[in-house]
């Protein structure tokens, strides 16, 4: 291959994964420099393994053909390093943080400029450490590499005695990172970074100092979320993924990505032992199959499905869509299979429906206001009343100061659409309004209980309706804790036989997997306060709705003889 053509998509790799082959769809750029880096790395030692072996005596082929496309990118020649961004998914025990640590012990010695900063950045103190270690011991158990190399534990830090460069393992901070001019990146565990709300400046950070380093690369080393993939980690999974797929064309950045095949998760081939290998590369090596058989089966026979998502998750890279506690509302479980995306968009929503309700859950200033509408479809395949949701939520600027738990979660669900981030106090009860009177104008709401509301806070958004030409007959106030026992177990039921469907926004999938529940008496209890800081006011909204919609209403434009006497269609 010549240096200046290749593409670093794999769009086979469904078929390579399957069959054990390599992700990598091209040799080594340059060959040369690829072979002095592996000679380097496969001559480290592995030291907490029995016997001391080196990697090129304890590892798989697979790291062999990662490590070798990073430093085989390399154009010696024009000092310039032409893939330089990489991101390796892999599942958990993996030998994940020891090949970490090996490719940057091999990047210092590798590296030719002098006073050169080399950085491996980890989420915590913990990972941190489980980075450094390894790489000080290929050094401590290597005479030749005392020589050259020097270990300065209490700073984790490994210095070159002739080029002064200085490879630094630290756990994330702004602060330490702040000046930072790392010509070589190494961040571990990506996913942690999801959860910081300002990782990607953090990211950006210590990754700056290429820009004056042209030999220099990142490359980032993650297993999957044990929750919905969120901020930094969900952009790099993205883009990682469509690039290995070949939707996007970007020479300069390569990923390596162990996931099963959507075939296999569809048909939940990741349970079966036999194929443990997909997302196990190193399978028979660092991770035993007879341990992964053991633990899938603790995790599948215990009465939790958060250790399972979570286990499934980290062990065998199966991607969480939603995350399930153990004291889950009963919908919760029905929610994936009950989406309908034809409705993600608003209009198409309305177009659908010959009667809507509405409902509404208000917040204070660092809260969230959750909209959602239900609608009973005009006209449907299968004959049956199907109700159809669609919802969206507000915040303003000081709930992602005062809750940032959850800041990054909340900027990505803007990202999507779903969240409007508002900057005046009253721009929320506007949002609403919007909405409402586009139902309004269409004649879709019933004369009568058309808007359900919690009564506390809404004040200024009643203002408003009012204000829009709402009649104070089509709002009512919907009783709130036990007393939505009823409509909690009712919308459950619909969501498990699909006559309730909706446009799968990740802002609902995310509110609905926060929802705790707790017996009161032989009710059912769902309420903000039990979700703590995890948000489900979107969901209570679509509660009121619900409330609404049971009430069997007829739309101030038409009525149930309407909705009868129309053709079925095909969708």
């Amino acid at each position: 291959m010549k240096a200046h053509h290749w593409s670093t998509a794999c769009v086979d790799w469904e078929k390579r994964i399957a069959q054990g082959k390599s992700l990598i769809p091209f040799d080594p750029l340059f060959l040369q420099e690829a072979e002095a880096a592996l000679n380097v790395f496969k001559s480290l030692k592995v030291v907490d393994v029995p016997g001391m072996p080196t990697f090129g005596e304890c590892c798989d082929q697979w790291v062999f053909d990662f490590v070798g496309a990073i430093f085989g990118a390399y154009d010696a020649e024009h000092g310039q390093r032409l893939i330089s961004e990489f991101l390796l998914l892999i599942s958990k025990k993996n030998a994940k943080s020891t090949i970490a640590a090996g490719i940057m012990v091999t990047a210092l010695i590798r590296n030719w400029r002098h006073l050169n900063e080399l950085l491996l950045l980890a989420p915590t103190i913990e990972v941190a450490n489980n980075c450094f270690n390894p790489a000080a011991a290929m050094v401590n158990y290597d005479p030749e590499l005392k020589k050259i190399l020097t270990v300065i534990s209490h700073k984790r830090s490994i210095k070159h005695e002739t080029t002064n460069s200085n490879l630094k393992i630290v756990a994330a901070d702004s602060d330490v990172l702040s000046g930072t001019k790392a010509g070589f990146v190494l961040v571990d565990e990506l996913w942690l970074f999801g959860k910081r709300p300002k990782a990607a400046a953090m990211l950006q950070e210590a990754t700056g100092g290429l820009i004056a380093r042209p030999e220099g690369f990142v490359v980032y080393l993650t297993t999957h979320s044990d929750e919905p993939p969120a901020g930094v980690w969900k952009s790099k999974l993205e883009y990682y993924r469509d690039l290995r797929d070949g939707k996007i064309h970007d020479p300069e950045r390569m990923g390596v990505l162990y996931e099963f095949p959507k075939a296999m998760l569809k048909n939940k081939d990741y349970l079966k032992p036999e194929n443990y290998y997909i997302t196990n590369p190193n399978l028979g090596r660092s991770v035993r199959q007879s341990w992964l058989e053991s633990k899938l089966r603790e995790a599948m026979d215990g009465t939790g499905e958060e250790d399972k998502q979570s286990f499934l998750a980290k062990h065998l890279n199966v991607p969480i869509g939603m995350s399930l506690r153990r004291d889950r509302w009963a919908g919760a479980d029905h929610w994936q299979a009950a989406e309908f995306t034809v409705i993600r968009e608003f209009e198409e929503f309305l177009d659908r429906c010959e009667v809507v309700t509405a409902g509404v859950d208000g917040g204070g200033l660092d809260d969230l206001l959750g909209l959602c509408f239900i609608g009973r479809e005009k006209e449907s395949n299968t004959g049956k009343r199907r109700w159809l949701l669609w919802a969206c939520g507000c915040c303003h600027k000081s709930a992602l100061e005062k809750r940032k738990q959850i800041a990054t979660s909340l900027r990505d669900f803007e990202k999507d659409g779903d969240l409007f981030i508002c900057d005046n106090a009253e721009d929320d009860a506007l949002i609403v309004a919007d909405y409402i009177e586009q139902v309004l104008d269409r004649g879709q709401f019933p004369k009568e209980n058309a808007i359900g509301l919690d009564t506390v806070g809404v004040a200024t958004i009643i203002d408003e309706l009012i204000e829009r030409g709402v009649k104070p007959e089509q709002i009512v106030g919907v009783p709130q804790g036990y007393k939505l026992s009823g409509v909690t177990k009712g919308m459950a039921r619909k969501l498990a036989d699909k006559s309730l469907v909706h446009g799968g926004s990740r802002l609902m999938a995310w509110c609905v997997s926060n929802a705790k529940t707790e017996k009161r008496g032989n009710a059912d209890y769902v309420t903000k306060q039990a979700a703590g800081s995890m948000k489900i006011d979107p969901l209570t909204a679509a509660f009121n709705a619900f409330d609404l919609m049971s009430r069997h209403p007829v739309s101030e434009g038409g009525g149930l003889d309407d909705f009868l006497n129309n053709p079925v269609m095909a969708i």
